[in-house]
This record gives C-alpha cells, structure tokens and sequence, in this order.
C-alpha cells in the first residue's frame, strides 16, 4: 500500500471495514473528519462473505411484529425486547437507504425479491443472488471512498485503546502502521472489527476475524456480553474459507456419510440430515470424535448425487462453480464437508446508540453485543444489525472539544534482539496459533463439558504466560502513551501482526471457554454435554469485566 501521513487527531476513529465499518463512516456527519482503519483493505471481512441476505418486513403480508416474534423465538428467551423491536421497525427505512446509495438486491419485475429462510414465518429475505454481503460492502466502500471527511488507512493494526488517565475516558488508539507505532487521538472511537471465527480450528470466517475488538476492549474495561453462544453451521467445504454448503442442498435430497459411506446421521436424530442445525452438526462432531483419528481437522461428506442433475444445476449452480474450483465434481463424489464456527452470537456489551460503558467508546455490528441476537441468532439478522445500529451514528454526541496539545517528546525506544532469540520467539507464536483453536474447537466448540473445558483453560493460561514472557510483549505491553517506537528486526509488519493477534486470540480463547464453564445449561449456540437442558436460572446474560463473571436479567446489563 502507498505510504500517507497519519494525522494525529481524527473526531471519530472507526476501527474495521465490513458491513458495520463502513455504513458507520457514511452515517457519521460530514461536518467531522472521520478515520477508517483496516487491518487489510476495504471489504476484506466476514461481510464480504455472506450469502444469504438481510432480513426486513418489507412484504404486504409481513409486519416488524412477526418479525419480532420470529427473533425472540429464536433467541431462546436471551433477547433484549427492546433491542429487537428497534431492529425490525428501523429495518424497512433502513433497506431503502442501502437501495437509494445503490445495492442492487434481486428484483420481481419493481418490486424487491424476498425469499424465506429458516425460522422466518414469512418471505422478509432480500438478497443479490447468493453473495449478498459483496454487493452491500462493495457499494458502501465506493461511497467512502468518495467523502472527503473520510480518511481511510489500510493494512493498519489496532492495538491498543488509549484511555484518558484521569477520567478512564476513550481519547484514541495505538496503532501499527508502515513499521511504526502511532497515537492517534480521536473524541470517539467505534469498534466495527467483527467476530473471532479464528478462535476455532473449523470456521467460515475470513483469517481477519481473530476477535480484535473484543479482546482490546476487555483489556480496557469495557463489559462484554454471552461470549459462550457461538452459531456453528453444519456443512462447510473443507477448503480455506470454508465455504457454507447451504441447507437447501439437504432439503432437496442430498445425504450425509461418513467414510463408509454410510448415512450416520439417522444415529442422533429420526429425521437424518434434516434435523435442526444446532442437531445436525452435534451429529458431525460427535461421529468424528468417535471415528476420526484428528476430529479437529476431520470431516464426513455430502453426498449430492441423489438429488437429479437437471436440478443441481438449476437450484445450485454456484455451489457446483465453487465445488469445480476445488477439484470436486458433484455429480460424480461426494463433498468432504464439516461444521464450522459461524457467527458469534456475544461481545461488546452496547445500548441503542452503540455506547459502552467506557465513555468515547462505542461497538457495532458482530464485535457488539446489542441484545437482539440472545442464544442464538435469526438468519439474516446480522447485515441488517450492522446498518440498523451503524445508521444510529448520524445522531452521535460528542464532547466539544478534544484536547490539541501536542504530543511530548519522549525518547525514541528502541527494539533490539538477536537474530537467532528473534527467530524462537517467532516459532513460539507460530505454535500458539496453530495448536490454539484446535484446543478451543475440541473443548469450547459444538459440545462442551466441564472437565474438557477445565483442561483447555489451564493450557490457555500456560500459553498467556509463556506469551507474556517473550521479549517482544515485554517491549509492546509497557509502552506508554506518546512513546514512540524504532524496530531493529527483520520482517516487522507480519510479525508484529501475528504477535498482536496471537494476544488477541488468547484473551478470547479463555474468555469463551470461562464463559461457557460458567454457565451451566445447554441454551441455543452453547452446548454442555453433562447440562444437557434449558435451566430457567439462566434465562439470564453473562457479564465479563475483566476477571469478573456474574448474571444479568434479561433486558439490563
């Protein structure tokens, strides 16, 4: 990327470029100046990857009440009533502003197509074929890119929040750009950094999603929110991106077997493949563990082959073009296919304006937790999330006046290390990251049980301290405020990356994994093999501060 000066004051940092990113930056007023950081390039995010669609009642027959009612229901007695409500009824107006910026959805002659998905009682999803995310994050990126309060830094990575030492308030960032260490000062900061599908070793989320603004927040103070519902979906290809195979596939006639080739899933539940999700990929994980020789990297296959040809063809003509991309001819074998972390139900806990308990931060899209999604989210929620709460942004209130005395000058600290200490310490994270969400996936992934759990958080803590004790975090972790910074190593920028996050991944390992010991039921995305029911004493949130757990009702924080 072209190298550009960073100013040292922005009003509003915006820290991610999906979905919520993005309609944030074009929601805030043009009156202030505005950075949108990126630790890749515009539009590379889970966003970007979303098929389905986004879901408002829009149809004559439809109304924001049934789709209240089809949310709560799926929320299973976790959502917030007044964050869904205000998610349904803001969704029409806010379907229309993503059509007048110019996302082409599918069309009936003029009218909008809509199509069902499951648990909707009523055809309420718009889509654009079946990249749906694409076409909204490729229309909203050409809009920011055309504002000129709009400054957007690519290929940068936040580390940490800077916060005012008398008053705790947000006052910026620290961020690592073109081999630098910079203090950003802005009057708000928003969080619009995604989930952290890269926890687990079995994801559909791009290698950005690493739970970046979740972990920075935590590490601040901020409350989090329900980090043990995790959505997992049943069949992902077994390739990098781990493209969805969608249900329809089941729907119309494919089967589900395992290397024998036989249709295993009728072992868990009387209705096979056409279980429920949450049934299906229990079914998967559970076979695994029982047949495969590495479960976390092991897969069954669907077998498309049952369903007539013509059809595949007609009904999914994208998944047999993404399958011939791989080497796979679905109509001669089967697909190897297993479950993956999907969408991350939990995070950063947030009121209807996106505030957070620390004043000058604010949380959209899937690294906040807003209340509408509960234990479990409704399809096609998540797109409209981001733009129902990133529209909020055009009212935001900030303080009059942010501080402009200029940094201090501090001594340049320097980073020195032997070539060969350089080289161990780099093997040590490359460890870390590649045996993390193998553990995480084993232990905190689609079945969950207390002394799996127990186990994995021992290790999690040993990889922190050994993580700790690198030179290199030493150096990071005491920098203060205004301190500017000098590498001496090779190779800074992806190393630096996988250091931060590496200590991302960690924070979010174990706070998932605590949050799913501490609450002991099974409810929606959390599964506890030894509490395998619905605990009406956990009709409740769970609260992260720091090392603090505890309940809230429902409806508070």
């Amino acid at each position: 990327m072209p190298q550009i000066d960073i100013p040292s004051q922005f009003d509003v940092l915006v820290i991610g470029a999906g979905a919520a990113g993005l309609y944030t930056a074009l929601c805030l007023p043009e009156s202030l100046q505005v950075g949108l950081i990126t630790k890749e390039t515009v539009t590379l995010s889970a966003s970007d990857w979303a098929q389905g669609g986004i879901a408002a009642a829009i149809a004559p027959d439809d109304s924001p009440t049934l789709h209240i009612e089809d949310t709560l229901q799926a929320g299973a007695g976790l959502c917030d009533l007044a964050a869904v409500e205000f998610l349904a009824q803001h969704a029409p107006s806010c379907i229309q502003s993503l059509v007048n910026l110019g996302v082409a959805f599918d069309r009936h002659g003029q009218a909008l197509a809509l199509t069902l998905e499951a648990a909707h009682s009523r055809h309420r999803v718009l889509h654009a074929a079946d990249t749906t995310g694409r076409e909204v994050t490729t229309t909203l990126s050409a809009q920011v890119l055309r504002r000129h309060n709009i400054q957007v830094i690519q290929q940068a990575l936040a580390l940490s929040l800077w916060l005012e030492h008398e008053t705790g308030n947000c006052q910026g960032i620290s961020l690592f750009y073109q081999g630098k260490i910079n203090w950003v000062r802005a009057r708000a900061v928003i969080l619009a950094t995604g989930g952290g599908g890269q926890v687990f070793a079995q994801t559909t989320n791009p290698a950005v999603s690493t739970g970046d603004g979740v972990a920075i927040a935590w590490r601040a103070g901020a409350i989090l929110r329900d980090l043990e519902f995790v959505q997992f979906h049943p069949t992902a290809l077994t390739k990098p991106g781990r493209f969805l195979i969608s249900e329809a596939v089941r729907g119309e006639g494919a089967h589900l077997v395992d290397n024998e080739g036989r249709r295993f899933a009728f072992d868990y539940h009387p209705a096979g493949e056409l279980a429920p999700r949450d049934v299906v990929s229990r079914a998967i994980f559970s076979h695994l563990q029982k047949t495969a020789v590495d479960p976390a990297t092991a897969h069954v296959w669907l077998d498309m082959r049952p369903i007539p040809p013509d059809k595949i063809r007609q009904r999914f003509p994208n998944i047999v073009k993404v399958c011939q991309r791989w080497g796979i001819d679905v109509f001669q074998e089967p697909i190897p296919v297993a479950p993956a972390a999907h969408y991350w139900m939990g995070g950063i806990a947030t009121d209807l304006s996106n505030r957070t308990n620390i004043p000058g931060l604010y949380a959209v899209g899937e690294t906040a937790s807003t209340g509408v999604h509960g234990a479990n989210r409704l399809a096609s929620n998540s797109l409209l999330e981001c733009i129902v709460f990133g529209a909020q942004f055009s009212q935001i209130q900030l303080p009059n006046s942010a501080t402009t005395s200029p940094l201090p000058d501090l001594p340049l600290r320097e980073f020195q290390i032997e070539a060969r200490e350089w080289q161990t310490q780099q093997a040590q994270l490359a460890v870390i990251r590649e045996k993390l969400p193998r553990l995480v996936w084993q232990s905190a992934g689609i079945c969950r049980e207390q002394s799996g759990l127990s186990a994995a958080i021992a290790s999690v803590e040993s990889w922190r301290q050994n993580f700790a004790a690198l030179l290199l975090s030493q150096f990071l972790i005491s920098l203060r405020p205004y301190e500017a910074v000098s590498f001496h190593v090779p190779d800074i920028e992806p190393q630096l990356r996988l250091w931060a996050e590496t200590r991302n991944l960690l924070d979010v390992a174990e706070l998932i994994l605590k949050s799913a010991a501490f609450r002991t039921e099974s409810r929606g995305g959390h599964y506890r093999l030894d509490y395998p029911h619905a605990d009406p004493h956990w009709q409740a949130h769970t609260i992260v501060q720091k090392y603090q757990w505890w309940q809230s009702p429902v409806g508070k924080s």
